[in-house]
């Protein structure tokens, strides 16, 4: 397992560093202990590990080795995010199809392997309601923090506040979850977006992926996921695999849209509304 740590970058958030590392069982260390633990995970990159730093931009989860790759954070607040939301499409979007979005029909979707929120805050920025599932804590935190300095955002942009809004994030398993979940409660849409540990590297493969998956892992218990969203969705399950991959579980959709890197598989359960 990648080793964790806490860290800050200035005194004034060793508090809420603080508050984290208790949080989630982690040690914390000083800053100023950074520099030669960078050294030494320099000399064994194998078992380098990360570090989550508080800094007045959020929380990020950076390489003791900072040249591997540059910190991975949450921000929908960025250039790129605004870019989609403004320019990326619309309903003619993939994924807005995927779930079935239309002007009849904007759906109550439960992602259920959230990760850093991504596909689901372009849904919520199509109007959909998103309950967003995210059981590692690490990645839940990274998450939870974006979204909350969004909120923050959103005093000086009112669109990104109502799309935030509509995101209401939950930590937890998934499948603890769908079992409890009664039928006054079932979600229009079930979003599964697994994943999976990377078998090699590749440089096509990016390197913040690549350590998303040293911390990560895999959702080796997909399949079961995907048997028991089958179960709970109103009208439809959509799946989000590499356009490479094979069926998660081996199950047969009712159709598939493919791109060039990415496939969504529908099983579609009953006609949608409109």
């Amino acid at each position: 397992m990648t080793s964790i740590k806490i860290s800050y970058q200035q005194v004034e958030q060793q508090l809420v560093a603080t508050e984290l590392a208790a949080a989630l069982g982690l040690e914390i260390i000083d800053p100023s202990e950074l520099t030669r633990s960078s050294k030494l995970a320099h000399k064994a990159e194998s078992s380098a590990g990360y570090f989550l730093e508080v800094s007045s931009d959020g929380i990020a989860l950076v390489p003791f080795t900072r040249k591997a790759h540059g910190p991975i954070i949450c921000d929908f607040a960025s250039s790129a995010n605004s870019h989609r939301r403004k320019y990326g499409g619309g309903n003619g979007q993939a994924i807005a199809k995927a779930v079935g979005l239309s002007g009849k029909f904007q759906p109550k979707v439960l992602d259920l392997t959230a990760g850093l929120g991504g596909d689901a805050f372009v849904l919520a920025s199509l109007g959909c309601q998103i309950q967003l599932i995210e059981r590692n804590p690490i990645v839940h935190c990274l998450l939870a923090d974006g979204l909350q300095r969004a909120g923050y955002s959103g005093n000086e942009d009112r669109e990104l506040a109502d799309i935030v809004a509509r995101m209401d994030l939950i930590e937890g398993d998934s499948i603890h979850y769908l079992e409890h979940l009664n039928t006054q409660q079932l979600p229009d849409i079930i979003y599964l977006d697994p994943m999976f540990p990377e078998r090699k590297k590749s440089a096509k493969v990016k390197k913040e992926m690549q350590a998303f998956h040293g911390i990560v892992g895999g959702d080796e218990d997909a399949a079961e996921l995907l048997d028991l969203a089958l179960q709970r969705a109103q009208y439809r399950v959509v799946v989000k695999r590499s356009a490479s991959a094979g069926y998660l579980g081996n199950k047969t959709p009712s159709y598939s849209l493919e791109g060039k890197s990415t496939r969504f598989d529908i099983f579609a359960l009953q006609k949608l509304p409109g």
